[in-house]
């Protein structure tokens, strides 16, 4: 057993030391100043070492007491990063996913499989939500967002970049005015999603392919990004999509890309986590196999 004072005292120090001031520590502690003074008296008494010199309008550490508080900073780091973990752990053994609902069924699903294999003794649970949840408060512990890729506070990791381009069911290329070139689309519905920040909408496209003399605005519209590209599929009319989103449907020949048109987009696909938990078994297991599905389609 080691033959330490009590944790107050030690707590009391390292405050007072921190600010150079009993009051200060005192706020920070929520105790009066004189119950930190008491508590350096103990502890100074406990070492028969004087730890402060108490100026008139004044406290510096002693040449004692500045030797102990770089290594009782680190030791109360390191009881906070545990305390961090302990809260943390889920003791049910599930590891719970955040993303959109699109990605996690065209994207994520399809190849958890894979997961399953590597990883039999991690179950997975999918938190499919179309807001990027809170992983300090909401019950998801690792997430995957498309954005810009500041988030403040976690650790980001980018897994995919994104680009965007025209894709329609197979049965447009055929019949009255079969997509051909991108003037034939002016023969075809758009379709349109809104308020996703960043994404390019048909009148960019348009402007890029050189054809602003096409009614951009003319078609259905839609609040997610999954939403015209099942429209598409159904044969409903051709949808700018996510070059990540739609390679299993492009691959199966539900979908077709019409032209080689594409745009690149600032926003990516990243993985994101907590700093606190970012080390844990489970949550470096899932990012390093998403990281690496990812690499496999040479997507990152």
């Amino acid at each position: 057993m080691r033959n330490l004072p009590s944790l107050t005292a030690l707590r009391a120090f390292e405050a007072a030391a921190r600010h150079l001031s009993f009051s200060k520590a005192a706020e920070e502690l929520h105790v009066t100043p004189a119950a930190v003074s008491n508590q350096i008296k103990s502890l100074e008494a406990f070492y028969n070492v004087q730890l402060f010199r108490r100026l008139t309008r004044a406290l510096v550490l002693t040449e004692a007491g500045q030797l102990a508080l770089p290594l009782m900073r680190q030791g109360f780091d390191k009881l906070a990063e545990g305390a961090d973990r302990l809260a943390s752990f889920d003791r049910g053994g599930v590891l719970t996913v955040g993303a959109t609902p699109f990605f996690a069924s065209k994207w994520l699903v399809p190849r958890l499989d894979g997961f399953f294999h590597a990883y039999p003794d991690i179950e997975i649970r999918i938190a499919a939500s179309t807001r990027d949840v809170d992983l300090a408060h909401d019950d998801v512990e690792i997430g995957i967002r498309l954005g810009l890729g500041h988030y403040p506070g976690l650790r980001v990791t980018k897994l995919m970049k994104e680009q965007v381009f025209p894709v329609c069911s197979p049965r447009l290329m055929e019949g009255l005015h079969p997509l051909r070139s991108p003037e034939d689309l002016r023969y075809h519905t758009l379709l349109h999603v809104e308020y996703v920040e960043a994404w390019p909408d048909w009148a960019r496209w348009l402007k890029v392919a050189g054809l602003e003399s096409i009614n951009a605005k003319r078609g259905p519209r839609f609040n997610q990004l999954g939403l015209p590209v099942q429209a598409a599929i159904e044969g409903q009319g051709v949808a700018l999509a996510s070059s990540v989103l739609v390679m299993d449907d492009l691959a199966a020949g539900r979908l077709v890309r019409p032209f080689d048109l594409a745009m690149d987009v600032e926003l990516a696909y990243y993985v994101v986590c907590l700093e606190s938990t970012a080390d844990q078994p489970r949550i470096k297991a899932f990012r390093d196999w998403v990281i690496a599905e990812a690499i496999e389609r040479q997507t990152v």
